[in-house]
């Protein structure tokens, strides 16, 4: 048998739209999952998502939800929870980042940016997680960063988040592994998306990154795509609480 193979799995992605989502979409589709993708702004049908799960002969359902509405974050998890066909897999990916010096940065931002990237993951985490639990087998991904390892400069929410959401993956891991549940997290690089184009834009820190970067470019949202399906599938059974950085070697410089 193919351990990567997902088909007959549910896969809920959130931050569905575009970049890594997407691309992550795209990939458990082709891997055999049925897709449930989430954003604040996903149309509600013919999305470039929903054409690419729907090429690869897999379901594909729209919901809109805005993380930064706590309300709402529980409520997709009530509704989610309450359906007869079960979440087998979920992809925790929608985020935000906001850019200031730390002593500009401010309480508005740091609370929007905590909620979307960190206490919104948590939320829909425990209403979906609660029923992987009660049977016996799920799996959770995160979506980490490299500034889960490190500060980064002038996003002092986002690093706060994203060292969050590293704690929190093993926390969950340590109580759901006995119960057949693996959470583990995927930590991108300096991947081509919207939320890095202030940093390509600027020419120096593009050469300050790269130069650091030993596979000598940026990554796109598609590198991504192996690891998530990895981590989605039975391959990836004895994997608890890990932390796996794609970053084109980044983290080894």
């Amino acid at each position: 048998m193919n351990a990567f193979d997902l088909t007959g799995k549910l896969a809920v992605v959130t931050g569905a739209r575009r970049g890594i989502g997407r691309a992550m979409a795209r990939a458990l589709a082709q891997a055999g999952a049925d897709i449930i993708g989430v954003s604040a702004t996903l149309e509600e049908s013919v999305s470039a998502v929903e054409k690419d799960v729907v090429t690869a002969g897999r379901t594909f359902e729209a919901i809109r939800t805005d993380f930064a509405d706590p309300e709402a974050v529980r409520s997709l998890g009530t509704d989610l929870a309450g359906r007869e066909r079960p979440v087998d897999i979920l992809v925790n990916n929608a985020g935000t980042i906001r850019r200031a010096p730390a002593v500009e940065h401010s309480d508005a931002d740091w609370e929007l940016v905590l909620q979307v990237d960190l206490s919104a993951q948590f939320a829909l985490t425990r209403a979906i997680g609660a029923l992987m639990v009660a049977r016996g087998k799920g799996k959770i991904l995160f979506v980490a960063s490299l500034l889960s390892f490190q500060g980064g400069i002038t996003v002092p929410g986002y690093a706060a988040a994203k060292h969050g959401i590293v704690g929190l993956t093993k926390a969950l891991a340590n109580e759901w592994a006995p119960h057949g549940v693996n959470v583990n997290a995927i930590a991108p690089g300096y991947i081509a998306t919207d939320n890095t184009q202030a940093l390509r834009n600027d020419p120096d820190r593009s050469r300050a990154i790269l130069d650091r970067i030993p596979a000598g470019r940026w990554g796109c949202a598609d590198d991504l795509a192996g690891a998530a399906v990895f981590l989605a599938s039975d391959a990836a059974a004895y994997i608890h609480g890990t932390i796996l950085p794609v970053d084109g070697g980044w983290m080894g410089r």
